[in-house]
């Protein structure tokens, strides 16, 4: 049998192209020079990321590995001889790997293995939206992407606002940038004028927008969120 002598660990990225010193806690940051092998969702965006948390000049002594929407099983199962080397670390573009990230697959081989995961401290777009939002946040659920066709994603919409209002539970949604402006067309369409709407965008960032309103409020009000990174969350 094959001896692993390494552990996994997920280490969290910025939410945008800010000083990564800004919202990763140094110790993760200096973590990073013990490294040699990375999985990522992104190898371009991932080599910026490191050269900004201080391993410029060093980008080409590592190894990099993608693990996106793209890759196939066998390829991750191929990833488990990353650990017989030594230590992996996993980075996404969504913040914290493994949440709303193809990366959960590797979670996976890596439990299914025995190999240990190691979480490190980050920013999460979706517990900062939800802490900001003034909505539940004794109860929620994520609910990731819904349906992109527009009578899917209303009947979707009616679902969850009906959940939410018996649970009294805050929903959190999310959609690809090019989209957020049709979902929350669709949310004002379809969402009660008394259910409560949070607008997430560009968290943690300089020009980071997060309001929240009634339904009706939101239709007086209008707003173009164009293709800035948003979180959605709803309170029936």
């Amino acid at each position: 049998m094959t001896e692993r002598k390494g552990k996994l660990f997920l280490i969290p990225s910025p939410l945008g192209e800010n000083d990564p010193a800004e919202v990763i806690p140094a110790p993760v940051l200096a973590s990073l020079e013990g490294f040699k092998t990375f999985v990522v969702e992104e190898v371009r965006t991932a080599r910026r990321y490191l050269s900004r948390a201080g391993l410029k000049g060093k980008i080409g002594e590592l190894r990099f590995f993608e693990l996106n929407e793209h890759t196939d099983q066998a390829t991750i199962e191929g990833y488990l001889k990353l650990f017989e080397a030594g230590d992996v670390a996993l980075i996404s573009e969504a913040g914290l790997p493994a949440v709303a990230d193809p990366g959960a697959q590797l979670v996976a081989l890596a439990h299914r293995h025995g190999i240990e995961v190691v979480p490190a401290v980050g920013p999460s777009s979706l517990m900062l939206a939800l802490m900001a939002s003034g909505l539940n946040g004794q109860s929620f659920a994520f609910c990731g992407y819904i349906p992109a066709k527009t009578e899917e994603r209303r009947s979707r919409l009616r679902t969850l606002e009906k959940v939410s209002g018996q649970l009294k539970q805050t929903q959190i949604l999310i959609e690809t940038p090019y989209r957020n402006d049709s979902l929350f067309a669709d949310i004002l369409a379809v969402c009660n004028a008394s259910t409560r709407v949070c607008v997430a965008a560009n968290i943690t960032m300089p020009d980071a927008y997060i309001k929240t309103k009634k339904v009706s409020e939101w239709k007086k009000e209008g707003l173009t969120i164009g293709k800035r990174p948003c979180v959605f969350l709803i309170l029936a």
